[in-house]
């Protein structure tokens, strides 16, 4: 996985354990630790929101199956 994918994962299950929270105990995470609505707590809403755009972009390729170097030779050799 690549950098971007990692930072990607971590405030993915950052904002769902935040949403998990917030559902069942209304208590939202991000906002007791960095105040409410204050900038902070707003850049991580935004990121959060980010991450989730990136991997919506990226589920199609993550659920495809990788192509072996062994089937991409067989493949060359044929053509």
């Amino acid at each position: 996985m690549t950098g971007a994918n990692w930072v990607a994962l971590i405030l993915l299950i950052v904002g769902g354990l935040n949403w998990g929270l917030v559902g069942l105990f209304e208590f939202d995470l991000v906002a007791a630790i960095f105040g409410e609505m204050s900038v902070l707590s707003r850049i991580i809403y935004v990121l959060v929101g980010l991450a989730a755009i990136y991997a919506a972009v990226l589920s199609p390729r993550l659920a495809a199956p990788k192509e072996t170097a062994a089937r991409r030779t067989r493949t060359a050799r044929t053509n």
